[in-house]
C-alpha cells in the first residue's frame, strides 16, 4: 500500500489547500509549539549565524576544472553576503566548456546568473527539503503526545504512525554540478557566440606541461570533408615521434627529452560515408592512400597504421578506441580543428568506471609520470616501455587555488571519479574555451580535450540564421543532377561549378546538407554575384558576390569505368578489360571546407580523350632555340679542341597529357575548396531500389495521345461524311 507523505496528510487533514486563510494547529497536535511569522524566523537565523567573506578575486586566465558539490547546507544571508558566498560556492570551471567562472560579464563564456534555478538549487541544496523538514516538525510533534489520551479523544494513532515516511526515503543524489548560461544556451537554444581559436603554438606549449613521461595525442579528422581538417606538419610541430616508415628498421618508438609522444590520426563521423560499417572498413585503403597524399613529401613511404575510423554516434570501432586509450594509460590528447567532433569522441571513448583497477603485485613496474628537473635523468634510450596492465597508480597532486599558476597552459587535474561529467557537444565551432581534463583508472591516465584550430572561415560569409545549416548531422542520399554544356551547379547559392568549354555532360551529386541547384551558367552568375532576380535562395551574407573569386581548376582525372560500368567489365559478366571499350568514366571529388563534397563524373570517348590537342589549345611551352648547323671543318675542330666532349642527346618528349575535363570552382575569396580523389560515393549511398519498383510495369507516357485521338476522330467523321456524299 502506498503510504502518502506525512505534511501531504497533515495538509489534506487540515484543508489548506481548500482555504487558503491562516488555520491554526490544533494544540493536541502541536502543544508546545509557539506560532511564529516566518519572516521572524528567518531573521533569527541570519541574525545568529556568521559566516566569513572573501572577496572576489580577479582572475586573467580561463581554465577548466570540475568543482564538487557542496555537502554543508548553509542558512539564508543578506542579499549582499548572499552574492559573495555563492560566488564561492560556484565551480570553479564550467564543466562544459571549460571557462573559468565568473558572474561580471553576462555575454562570456563562464558566466553563471545567480538567479537561474539551476544554480540555486546547486547553491542551495536544502531549499529542495522542504517536504522533509515540515515532516519532521509532524514527528517532533507526535513524540510529546500520549498516545492512551489521543485514543480517548477518537484519534487513530496506528494511522498516524503508518502516515510516517522512513528518512530514507527522503535521501536525494546531490545536486548537479550546473552549466554555465552560455553552455547552457548551446544546449537548450543551439544559440551562441563561437570563442577565439588557439594557435597551434598555445597547444604545443599545453602539451609540453603534461605531467606525464607518456603521452599520445590523437589527431581527430572529419569525415565530411575529408582530409581538409589535417594538420600536415603536426609531427613536427609538436616535437614528437615521426611517422614510422616502411623501413622495417624503423623504429617504433622514441625518448624524447625524458618523454615519448605518440599520434594516431582518428577519423570520426565515419557514418557520413556509407550505410553500413563493413562498406566503411572496405574503405579503408582509400581513406589511407587519401591521407597520404594530403600528407604530402613526408607521408609518401609512411605506413599509416595509426589510422582509424570511429563512429560515436552509430558506436563503429570506438570500443576498440576505448580499450587503446586504457592500455596506453599516461596523457591522451585530443587535438584538431574546431567541429570536428572531438567532444563527441571524447565521450565515447573515455573509460568509465574503472576506478577500482589495482595493477599487479607480480609484474614489473614503470613510473608513469615525467621526472622533475632536479632529478638525476637517465638516458633516453635507456628508458622502457610501460606495462600495459600493471602501471603504477599515481595520482597527480590537485592544486590549491592559492598555487595555481597564472601563466600556466594546462589547468589542475580534478579529482577523480568513476562517472564525471562529459564536455558539452554542440553544433558551435569553438564550443570548447580551455582544456579540460579527465583523469581515469584510479590514477592510471587522464583524457584531454583541448580547443579546437580555427578550422575555416565559410560561416563568416553565410547568415547566421543559415550557419548551422552548414554542417552535415547525418548521411546524404544525394540527387543526381546532369550538366550539359553551358549549366552550372550551385551550392547554398554562393558556390558555383562551372565545366570548361568544351565540356561533356557531366552527373554531379552534392554531399552537402545546404541545398544544390543546377541552372544555366548566365543565371548562375547572376545569382552568385546577388544581382540575378531569379528565384533562387542565396544563403550567403549581402555584398558576398562582390567578394567571389576562382577557387581553383581542377580535372576529372581519376578513372572510374571499371567501378561504373557495371557488367561489362564484371569478371562473373561480359569480363571485358577496360582498355577494349570506346569510352571511359572519369570522375573527381571537390571539397567544400566543413560542409561535405560534390562527386562530378563525366564519359568521354576514348579517341577524344587521348587526342593531340590543337596547337590554339595546348599550352603553352617555350620552343628551343634551333642550334647553328656547323660545317664539317668546324665540327673537325671542335673535336680536336674536346676529344672527350660529346654531342648532347636529342631531346626526349615526355608524353602528352591527356584532354581531361576540367571544371571551374568559384567562392567567397577564392578559398575553402580543395579536391581529392573520388571516393564513388553514389555507389555507396544511392537509393535502394525495392522488389515492389522493379515488378511494376513502368507508366505508359501520354505524351500525344490526345492528339492521336483528336486525328483518329477526324478520320473517322471525313470517312462517314465521304459515305454520306456518295449515295
Amino acid at each position: 500500500m502506498h503510504r502518502a507523505l506525512s505534511s501531504r496528510w497533515l495538509n489534506t487533514a487540515l484543508n489548506i489547500a481548500e482555504h487558503p486563510r491562516r488555520v491554526e494547529l490544533p494544540l493536541f497536535l502541536c502543544p508546545s509549539i509557539n506560532i511564529v511569522s516566518p519572516r521572524q524566523r528567518l531573521a533569527g537565523v541570519a541574525s545568529s549565524s556568521r559566516i566569513s567573506t572573501s572577496r572576489w578575486r580577479v582572475q586573467h586566465r580561463c581554465l577548466h576544472m570540475q568543482a564538487e558539490a557542496p555537502t554543508e547546507a548553509s542558512p539564508p544571508l543578506d542579499s549582499d553576503i548572499q552574492q559573495n558566498f555563492s560566488i564561492q560556492r560556484l565551480p570553479k570551471q564550467c564543466r562544459g566548456c571549460g571557462a573559468f567562472s565568473q558572474t561580471t560579464f553576462p555575454n562570456q563564456p563562464g558566466y553563471f546568473d545567480l538567479s537561474r534555478k539551476a544554480v540555486q538549487n546547486y547553491l542551495r541544496p536544502e531549499g529542495a527539503d522542504r517536504s522533509r523538514r515540515e515532516d519532521k516538525v509532524y514527528e517532533d510533534a507526535l513524540k510529546h503526545f500520549d498516545h492512551e489520551e489521543l485514543k480517548k479523544k477518537g484519534v487513530d494513532v496506528e494511522a498516524l504512525a503508518l502516515s510516517i515516511v522512513p528518512p530514507e526515503t527522503y535521501q536525494r543524489p546531490p545536486p548537479k554540478v550546473p552549466l554555465c548560461d552560455r553552455c547552457h544556451t548551446l544546449l537548450h537554444n543551439h544559440t551562441g557566440e563561437s570563442i577565439y581559436h588557439p594557435s597551434i603554438e598555445s597547444i604545443r606549449d599545453t602539451i609540453l606541461e603534461s605531467p606525464y613521461k607518456y603521452n599520445h595525442v590523437y589527431h581527430v579528422l572529419d569525415a565530411a570533408d575529408f582530409p581538409m581538417s589535417l594538420l600536415p606538419r603536426l609531427t613536427e610541430l609538436l616535437d614528437m615521434m615521426p611517422l614510422r616508415t616502411k623501413n622495417r628498421r624503423s623504429k617504433a618508438s622514441k625518448f624524447y627529452s625524458d618523454r615519448k609522444t605518440e599520434i594516431s590520426f582518428v577519423i570520426t563521423r565515419s557514418d557520413l560515408l556509407a550505410p553500413t560499417k563493413p562498406q566503411v572498413d572496405r574503405l579503408f585503403p582509400y581513406l589511407q592512400e587519401v591521407l597520404r597524399d594530403a600528407l604530402g613529401r613526408t607521408g609518401r613511404n609512411v605506413r599509416l597504421g595509426n589510422l582509424v575510423a570511429v563512429s560515436a554516434k552509430r558506436a563503429w570501432w570506438t570500443k576498440e578506441l576505448k580499450e587503446d586509450i586504457w592500455k596506453r594509460a599516461g596523457a591522451g590528447w585530443m587535438v584538431g580543428k574546431a567541429n570536428v567532433g572531438k567532444s563527441q569522441l571524447f565521450e565515447a571513448v573515455f573509460p568509465k568506471g574503472r576506478m577500482e583497477w589495482t595493477p599487479s603485485k607480480h609484474q614489473i613496474t614503470v613510473n608513469m609520470h615525467a621526472k622533475t628537473p632536479n632529478k638525476e635523468s637517465t638516458s633516453a634510450e635507456s628508458q622502457q616501455e610501460p606495462a600495459q596492465d600493471d602501471i603504477e597508480t599515481q595520482t597527480i597532486e590537485d592544486i590549491g587555488e592559492e598555487e595555481l599558476d597564472e601563466l600556466s597552459l594546462l589547468p589542475p587535474a580534478p579529482k577523480e571519479t568513476n562517472y564525471p561529467e562529459m564536455p558539452l557537444v554542440s553544433d558551435l565551432p569553438g564550443t570548447t574555451a580551455s582544456p579540460i581534463r579527465i583523469p581515469f583508472g584510479n590514477g592510471r591516465g587522464e583524457l584531454i580535450d583541448l580547443p579546437g584550430l580555427e578550422r575555416t572561415g565559410l560561416e563568416q560569409h553565410v547568415k547566421k540564421e543559415h550557419r548551422l545549416s552548414l554542417i552535415m548531422r547525418s548521411r546524404i542520399v544525394p540527387e543526381q543532377m546532369t550538366l550539359m554544356p553551358g549549366r552550372s551547379l550551385l551550392i547554398g547559392g554562393f558556390i558555383r561549378i562551372t565545366p570548361r568549354e568544351p565540356a561533356p555532360v557531366m552527373l554531379a551529386y552534392a554531399f552537402t546538407p545546404i541545398q544544390a541547384h543546377a541552372t544555366r551558367t548566365d543565371k548562375a552568375i547572376g545569382i552568385q554575384n546577388q544581382t540575378g532576380e531569379v528565384n533562387v535562395e542565396n544563403i550567403a551574407v549581402p555584398g558576398t558576390g562582390e567578394k567571389t573569386k576562382l577557387a581553383g581548376s581542377f580535372q576529372l582525372k581519376w578513372d572510374v569505368t571499371k567501378q561504373r560500368t557495371g557488367p561489362l567489365t564484371r569478371k562473373d559478366a561480359v569480363g571485358l578489360k577496360v582498355e577494349r571499350l570506346p569510352y571511359r568514366v572519369l570522375s573527381t571529388d571537390i571539397l567544400i571546407e566543413g560542409v561535405g563534397w560534390v562527386e562530378l563524373a563525366a564519359q568521354v570517348r576514348t579517341k577524344d580523350l587521348f587526342e593531340k590537342r590543337p596547337a590554339s589549345e595546348a599550352p603553352h611551352t617555350e620552343e628551343p632555340q634551333e642550334q647553328k648547323q656547323l660545317s664539317a671543318l668546324e665540327r673537325l675542330e671542335a673535336l680536336a679542341e674536346d676529344p672527350k666532349k660529346k654531342p648532347p642527346p636529342p631531346p626526349v618528349q615526355e608524353p602528352a597529357e591527356p584532354n581531361w575535363p576540367i571544371v571551374d570552382v568559384y567562392s567567397p575569396e577564392g578559398k575553402f575548396i580543395s579536391y581529392r580523389k573520388p571516393m564513388n560515393g553514389w555507389i555507396l549511398n544511392k537509393p535502394l531500389v525495392s522488389a515492389a519498383s522493379r515488378k511494376s510495369r513502368p507508366r505508359r507516357s501520354m505524351k500525344g495521345m490526345k492528339k492521336l485521338e483528336k486525328k483518329r476522330r477526324r478520320e473517322r467523321e471525313g470517312g462517314d461524311s465521304a459515305h454520306s456524299s456518295s449515295f
